[in-house]
C-alpha cells in the first residue's frame, strides 16, 4: 500500500495528515507553524517521508469559489514546484480544497473545541479533509 501525505499549505502554517495502511482513513499528524521558514518546512516533510515511506503527496489547491485561480493558487503552485524539485520520486496530486477549512471548523464547533485550540489544529483538520477527499476518489 502506498502511503500518502496530505498537505494543507499556507504561508505561515501547514497541516499534515497521512492515510492508514488500508487506504481507508486520513489520520492527523500535526500543524507546523513555520512562519515562512522553508528549511523548517522541508525538514518536517522529510521526517514524514522517512517515517511513513511516503509515495504520494496530496496538496490542497485553494481555488476561488467561482473556480478561478487567485493569489493563493500561485503560491501553492510554487510550493508544489519545490516539492517536485526535492522529491523527484514522489508523485504529487492536488485536490480542490474549497470549503475544507469551513467544514473542519464546523466539525470542531460540533465537538465544542475552543477557538484557541481551533487555531492550533484547523490546518491539520483541513489536511485530513484534503487527504480523505483523495482517498475517497481513488477508492471508488
Amino acid at each position: 500500500m502506498n502511503r500518502v501525505l496530505g498537505i494543507d499549505y499556507g504561508d505561515s502554517k501547514v497541516g499534515f495528515a497521512v492515510n492508514d495502511e488500508l487506504n481507508i482513513l486520513a489520520t492527523p499528524l500535526a500543524t507546523l507553524f513555520y512562519k515562512g521558514d522553508k528549511d523548517m518546512l522541508f525538514a518536517e516533510i522529510d521526517k514524514y517521508v522517512t517515517k511513513y515511506d511516503i509515495k504520494v503527496f496530496v496538496v490542497g489547491m485553494p481555488l476561488n469559489m467561482n473556480n478561478t485561480k487567485g493569489e493563493r493558487v500561485a503560491k501553492t503552485e510554487q510550493f508544489i514546484a519545490s516539492l517536485k524539485e526535492k522529491y523527484i520520486n514522489i508523485s504529487i496530486k492536488t485536490v480542490d480544497e474549497r470549503l475544507t477549512t469551513r467544514n473542519s471548523n464546523n466539525i470542531m464547533n460540533q465537538m465544542n473545541i475552543k477557538s484557541a485550540k481551533k487555531k492550533k489544529i484547523e490546518d491539520t483538520m483541513a489536511a485530513i479533509s484534503i487527504l480523505q477527499l483523495y482517498i475517497d476518489m481513488n477508492n471508488k
